[in-house]
């Protein structure tokens, strides 16, 4: 956010704490900064299929090497999905920073092939870093390689 987006939001709030800052405009994010700004959260939605329809589930992930990686178990859909395909399937990834009082923040959309990490090493490697956010083990995980990251980021 820029210095002058700053002031602008800190002299509307300081008028009317509840206001909503306006006016907003989208501004597209080139893939480098939508993927450094999915790097610094760590949970977002992953988007499958079950049925041919899409199913959406909150997870827990890192951003490797391009790769965003996401924690799962054995026995999710997520997993079921994935496994068995040795090209991998498609999966979109959605993350997000916006402030529900301001408005103003980031969208970013990762769109790719995922895989199930089969490296037991790898894995074990992923487990210190990937934090669980419900009290389930975390056995498995799916690497999604993007093929399309599109991104917005919402300022005044």
């Amino acid at each position: 956010m820029s210095d002058e987006s700053v002031r602008y939001l800190l002299r509307t709030h300081q008028r009317d704490p509840g206001a909503v800052v306006g006016p907003r405009q989208a501004v597209e994010l080139d893939e480098a900064e939508a993927l450094r700004l999915l790097g610094g959260v760590g949970l977002g939605r992953v988007v499958f299929s079950r049925q041919a329809l899409p199913v959406i589930r909150p997870v827990n992930h890192i951003v490797a090497g391009g790769d965003v990686i996401v924690g799962t178990h054995q026995g999710s859909g997520l997993a079921a999905y994935v496994r068995g395909s040795a090209v991998g399937t498609v999966l979109a990834y959605e993350a997000d920073d916006i402030d529900s009082v301001s408005r103003l923040g980031w969208s970013v959309v990762v769109t790719g092939y995922g895989r199930l990490v089969t490296d037991p090493a790898e894995l074990d490697g992923l487990r210190d870093r990937l934090r669980p956010w419900v009290d389930r083990p975390l056995d498995l995980a799916v690497r999604i390689r993007p093929e399309l990251v599109t991104g917005l980021r919402l300022t005044v």
